[in-house]
């Protein structure tokens, strides 16, 4: 469909809690898709949140295949809709950028096991288990539809948040 431009913060539609999506008619599947196209134009992006390129649904997309740290443990592209954690385990720290956050990094603490439930493109209800990158991506773009920003999660903005190196 289209390449969206990505809303940078403070944008306060980043800070917005974002609305279910009740049916997944054109309309949706057109944001879906934009999700994907606007993940895929940015080369370096692990996910998009529906929020993120201006739309307050409740839509991501997650793909951690193609980077290293996730390359050996995903499930591909994980286009979700409505998704809920229901299950979260262990803590892990890393080091998280942001495509509405291009200039900065910071050290968030996640689970390192999450359960995730959502409909996938098709309708269909989905749970699956996801562990290390992509445990921390899936709930990164989960944050974005509760209007949360990596730097919300950061303990201290001193000493966790780094600009990055241009």
């Amino acid at each position: 469909m289209a390449v969206r431009e990505i809303l940078l913060y403070p944008d306060p539609l980043l800070k917005t809690a974002c609305e279910p999506i009740d049916s997944l008619d054109d309309a949706t599947d057109a944001l879906l898709q934009d999700l994907i196209d606007t993940m895929v134009d940015a080369g370096h992006s692990v996910g998009v949140a529906a929020p993120q390129i201006g739309a307050l649904r409740r839509a991501v997309v997650v793909d951690v295949s193609k980077s290293k740290l996730g390359r050996d443990n995903n499930h591909g592209l994980l286009v979700m809709v409505n998704p809920e954690i229901l299950e979260s385990e262990g803590e892990k720290t890393m080091r998280e950028g942001c495509m509405s956050v291009p200039e900065y990094t910071g050290n968030v603490v996640r689970a390192e096991k999450i359960v995730v439930q959502f409909l996938d493109r098709q309708g269909c209800d989905q749970v699956i288990c996801a562990s290390g990158f992509e445990a921390v991506a899936i709930q990164h773009e989960l944050d974005h539809l509760d209007g949360l920003l990596f730097l919300d999660r950061v303990s201290n903005l001193k000493t966790d948040v780094f600009r990055r190196k241009g």
